[in-house]
């Protein structure tokens, strides 16, 4: 049984009142809500609010899910939703960027223990994981989010066109433009 079917026999449950079936999805994604989540929002008890307000929500409009994409899918956009509006009602802006100079510094962090690294090199990998970040953070914002759910969440082509909208095709293409994009940041860096 695939995760799409365990998920879907696991949302039948809840929607047939089983509230431990909940729990389990809870317990299933709640590290990734988390975490995405915390692209949006700095401070750690407010994102653990967040979270779980969205669960909250989610619970409550599980009844209306109707599987016409991955609960992830439904529940990546219900968590979104939630932080933007938690800025929005904090007076703040939403972010322009999916993820942060934070995320790009921890890419290779562990790395940087190694005894053998030149200081010379930890200043180049510095360099080259600011230009990404600087590069993805000056994509459109479609482009941008594309990029960020493939190489950041790991979505398929088929989830993110779900999440996003919009035909397989044009998911294709975005990530074809933001990694092109990408990569004319980074040449003078790399040297080729």
């Amino acid at each position: 049984m695939g995760e799409f079917s365990v998920d879907q026999e696991l949302v039948r449950r809840v929607q047939q009142g089983d509230k431990k079936a909940f729990d389990v999805l809870v317990l299933k994604y709640q590290q990734r809500i988390v975490k995405l989540i915390a692209r949006y929002v700095r401070d750690q008890d407010e994102v653990l609010d967040i979270a779980q307000e969205t669960f909250i929500k989610a619970y409550r409009a599980m009844a209306n899910f109707r599987g016409d994409s991955a609960f992830y899918t439904w529940l990546y956009r219900i968590a979104i939703n939630t932080a933007k509006n938690h800025l929005v009602a904090q007076s703040r802006r939403p972010p322009d960027t999916d993820i942060d100079a934070a995320d790009a510094v921890q890419f290779d962090s562990d790395s940087k223990l190694r005894e053998t690294d030149l200081p010379e090199d930890l200043v180049h990998r510095d360099k080259v994981e600011i230009a990404i970040y600087d590069a993805i953070a000056a994509l459109p914002d479609e482009l941008r989010t594309a990029i960020t759910l493939r190489e950041l969440e790991g979505m398929s082509y088929e989830e993110i066109a779900q999440t996003m909208d919009c035909p397989i095709g044009t998911v294709r293409s975005r990530i074809f433009r933001a990694r092109e994009a990408i990569e004319v940041k980074l040449k003078p860096l790399l040297g080729s």
